[in-house]
C-alpha cells in the first residue's frame, strides 16, 4: 500500500501520473493534490501528530465528571454502610412474682425485664439471640437465653421483654423478705447480660448490665406501661 504524508496544505504537491489516467482530488489536500482514481481507496493519508483532527474533545472535562461521580460514590458508599453502634439499654422491671419455700429457707423469683434496643444505621439489623444471668451477692441465681430473631428496620427502636427465673438461697435475705417487722423488702439484683446481632455478613455481641431492686413480700407486681 503507498502512503502519502500531509503535513498541510502547502505541502500537497500535484501527483503526476500517466496519460490519459482518471484522477481524483487528494481528499487531505484541500483539493491542491490530485491521485489517481484507481487508487483512492488503497492509498492512506499520515495526519501530522499537532492536527488538531487528533485531539480529543473535552477530555478534561470528561475526566473531572468522572473523578467526582466516583468521588460522590464512594463518599455515600462510606455514609451509608460505614457501621455504626446499636444501642442496648435496660429500660428496668416490667413485673415480678416471689414465692417462698419455708423448708429451704428460699425464695423464688420471676422477674420480666424490658431491654430498649436501637438501630443507629442505614440497613436492617438482625438481634438473634438474648443471654442473661442475675447475680445476688456475686452469686449466680438465674440464666435465661432467647433466640429473638428480631429484625430491625434502618433507624429503628425496638423493646424486647425477657423472663428470668431465679432462686436466693440466703438465710438472711430470706429473713427481710419474710420478717412481719421489717418494712422494706427489697432485693437487690445485678443483671448481666449479651446480645447478639448479625448485620452486613457480620456478628456483633453487644454487652449490658443493670441493678434492680426487686420487691420480695410474697406478692406479685403487676405489669407497668412504658
Amino acid at each position: 500500500t503507498s502512503y502519502a504524508s500531509i503535513e498541510s496544505a502547502t505541502s500537497c504537491v500535484p501527483c503526476v501520473g500517466i496519460a490519459r489516467q482518471s484522477y481524483v482530488n487528494c481528499p487531505t489536500c484541500q483539493g491542491t493534490g490530485r491521485i489517481p482514481g484507481e487508487q483512492e481507496k488503497q492509498l492512506v493519508a499520515l495526519i501530522p501528530y499537532g492536527d488538531q483532527r487528533l485531539k480529543p474533545r473535552r477530555t478534561k472535562l470528561y475526566v473531572c465528571l468522572a473523578v467526582a461521580v466516583c468521588l460522590l460514590t464512594t463518599s455515600l458508599s462510606i455514609f451509608f454502610l460505614f457501621p455504626r453502634s446499636v444501642a442496648v439499654l435496660p429500660a428496668g422491671l416490667n413485673a415480678s412474682s416471689v414465692g417462698f419455700n419455708t423448708t429451704t429457707s428460699s425464695i423464688y423469683l420471676n422477674v420480666t425485664n424490658v431491654l430498649n434496643v436501637t438501630n443507629n444505621n442505614f440497613y436492617v439489623v438482625t438481634v438473634e439471640q438474648l443471654d442473661v444471668e442475675v447475680l445476688h451477692q456475686s452469686l449466680v441465681v438465674g440464666k435465661t437465653t432467647m433466640e429473638t430473631l428480631l429484625t430491625m428496620s434502618p433507624l429503628q427502636s425496638s423493646q424486647i421483654y425477657y423472663l428470668v427465673a431465679s432462686e436466693i438461697l440466703d438465710d438472711n435475705t430470706y429473713n427481710i423478705c419474710t420478717w412481719t417487722k421489717v418494712k422494706v423488702h427489697n432485693v437487690l439484683l445485678h443483671i448481666q447480660g449479651t446480645l447478639t446481632c448479625t448485620y452486613l455478613s457480620h456478628s456483633e455481641q453487644l454487652a449490658f448490665e443493670d441493678y434492680q431492686y426487686v420487691d420480695c413480700r410474697g406478692n406479685t407486681t403487676l405489669p407497668r406501661p412504658l
